[in-house]
């Protein structure tokens, strides 16, 4: 990457219950292997010549458990501050978002990088080719083609519309934003508190009609989410 490019930020989001883990632990402090979901993600990041810095979003209470177990013990230099999330997703990545911009040194000419603290299989390859596309496009989301057939479905479940499946994909993190674009996107949600979205790319969509172009990550960049996935991770982690 060339030395005159613009600053990159990943806001890492390890705020979440994973109710559907069922375990007595929060899913991303799970050990795969011997090391906690975070680890993992937290690790492509600090490896990656494309991001500069790390704002880590974790659960309320838990910054001092994170700094200490996480942070300093695996020695995660890029991690530059640790902010306490909200009830739901978007108001963690707004307690991200006001964490950079309150950054003295945080350029708001650059790029924000948006990843699942469990979403544990990003790489360099995933993070350059974002940073390749939010160049041309302002904003873009990794993402895969849809390897089966999707039905939308009416109230009671009744199919009503197949769409073609070479314009259906499913989507990962990271997503890439413009600092401002994504800075004043959220801006707008949170003083409508328009709460009907469920990623940041329909922040920006919805907010500052901008539209967001689609990159492939990879089908192994999942998200740990159920305790069969710890399997598949695990199995991911060995194949290396």
């Amino acid at each position: 990457m060339s030395k005159l490019r613009k600053k990159c930020t990943a806001i890492i989001l390890s705020a979440g219950q994973g109710k559907r883990m069922g375990a007595d632990v929060h899913k991303q402090y799970i050990k795969i292997l011997g090391k906690p979901v975070i680890y993992y993600t937290l690790r492509a990041f600090q490896d990656s010549g494309i991001i500069d810095s790390i704002v880590l979003v974790v659960g309320s209470g838990q910054e001092e458990f994170a700094r200490k177990e996480i942070v300093e013990k695996f020695r995660f230099t890029k991690v530059t501050v640790i902010v306490p999330g909200g009830a739901e997703r978007y108001d963690s990545v707004w307690q991200g978002l006001k964490a950079v911009r309150n950054a003295k040194a945080q350029d708001m000419d650059g790029y924000i990088f948006i990843h699942d603290g469990a979403r544990m299989f990003v790489d360099e390859s995933i993070l350059k080719r974002g940073y390749e596309t939010v160049l041309e496009y302002r904003a873009c989301v990794a993402g895969m083609p849809s390897k089966d057939t999707v039905k939308l479905v009416d109230d009671e479940g009744f199919a009503v519309q197949t769409p073609k499946r070479k314009y259906v994909w499913t989507v990962q993190t990271p997503q890439i934003f413009e600092t401002s674009l994504i800075m004043e996107a959220y801006s707008r949600l949170m003083r409508e508190q328009y709460i009907d979205v469920t990623d940041d790319a329909m922040v920006v969509e919805q907010m500052m009609q901008q539209p967001v172009k689609l990159f492939e990550a990879s089908y192994e960049n999942i998200k740990i989410t159920t305790p069969e996935d710890l399997e598949i991770a695990e199995s991911f982690l060995k194949k290396d």
